[in-house]
């Protein structure tokens, strides 16, 4: 991945929604039948990789939550808890979610752009079960799922892209339009229904019927590569017309960030959203990536779990403050030679 892709490309994940095709599906599901396909996936997943087993009857809210914060499990199988179960492997790249809307969700994970790298990845987590458990299969519909628009392939290809650019230019609208003709969904970071905070958008397939997973995966590659080129040629024309402006609110916000003794949750995400321009900018020398990862360690039920303890709203406005202040510091963002460089702009 080139380092233009690096400043807007996030995140990929593909996920597979399979169901096994001698059970009823989850919403027909009775207890021992569920928590028999709970331990005969675990036992198969486990016997090659090492992955935590989460009974959701058994996770209090809390951790349900940091959790969910981290893209490992959905609010459905929350929803679900009393049958619903997860399968998370040690670096958090795989998930498997049991019994939520299907028998089995498979997702795999990883930073940055490489659409290739996790569709083999997990295929080869779906083809371990599959040697195991017969799935649902039909001639004519492939797999079977509950929902209908996951029949097909049940293959959701994701890219997570961070595009300020475009949504400041009032572009998105449009262009979501445009791509559900072609078949593709433009959504917030959560997925259905969820808003783009930070400016991150996730580009995904929504036609999983009639079209290989090769043909999926290639419809959103060619989203993702244009979707770049546009961000990063409209980037160009928002630094030409507002240089200057552009890099006092990047500064500011960096201010407030490394100084201020209490933030909460929303202006947190705004101004890092104008630190993660900066980076695009060349304003910092940075990671995208560090800032992403602290952006998420910073949300409510992270907080709880860095802590060790829960916190009211106010005590984790106030860890929040100290614990970006000092991460920001630390990432030595504005050295020495950028303040000399910016100096005569200001």
């Amino acid at each position: 991945m080139t380092a233009e892709y690096e400043n807007v490309a996030v995140s990929t994940r593909v996920r597979l929604a399979r169901n096994f095709a001698d059970y009823p599906f989850p919403n027909r599901l009775n207890e021992d039948q569920a928590r028999t396909i709970v331990r005969l996936v675990a036992a198969d997943l486990c016997s090659v990789e090492a992955f935590d087993l989460y009974y959701m009857n058994s996770v209090d809210a809390e951790k349900a939550e940091f959790l969910k914060e981290r893209y490992l499990i959905s609010q459905d199988l929350i929803d679900h808890k009393r049958i619903g179960a997860a399968l998370v492997s040690d670096d958090e790249s795989i998930s498997v979610m049991i019994n939520e809307e299907d028998h089995i969700r498979e997702q795999y994970f990883m930073k940055g752009y490489d659409l290739k790298r996790v569709y083999e990845r997990i295929s080869g987590i779906d083809d371990i079960i599959a040697d195991a458990i017969p799935f649902a299969y039909d001639e004519t519909f492939g797999y079977l799922t509950a929902c209908p628009t996951n029949l097909g392939t049940g293959l959701r290809a994701s890219v997570m892209l961070f595009l300020p650019a475009l949504a400041r230019r009032g572009c998105m609208g449009r262009i979501a339009a445009e791509f559900k003709r072609l078949g593709l969904t433009v959504r917030g970071g959560y997925g259905e229904g969820s808003g783009a905070e930070g400016d991150m958008y996730q580009i995904s397939n929504e036609v999983t019927l009639g079209v290989s997973e090769e043909e999926i995966l290639a419809a959103v590659k060619e989203a993702v590569d244009r979707l770049v080129a546009t961000e990063l040629k409209e980037r160009e024309r928002m630094w030409e017309t507002g240089g200057l402006p552009l890099t006092d609110r990047i500064l500011r916000a960096y201010g407030v960030l490394t100084n201020c003794m209490t933030i909460g949750a929303r202006e947190f995400l705004s101004l890092m959203t104008e630190v993660k321009l900066g980076v695009a900018f060349g304003v910092f020398d940075g990671r995208m990536e560090e800032l992403d990862d602290l952006i998420v360690a910073l949300r409510p039920a992270n907080i709880d779990r860095l802590n060790g303890a829960p916190l009211t709203d106010a005590g984790r406005d106030i860890y929040r403050a100290e614990y970006a202040g000092k991460a920001l510091r630390g990432m030595q963002l504005l050295t020495e030679t950028k303040r000399n460089i910016l100096s005569p702009r200001r």
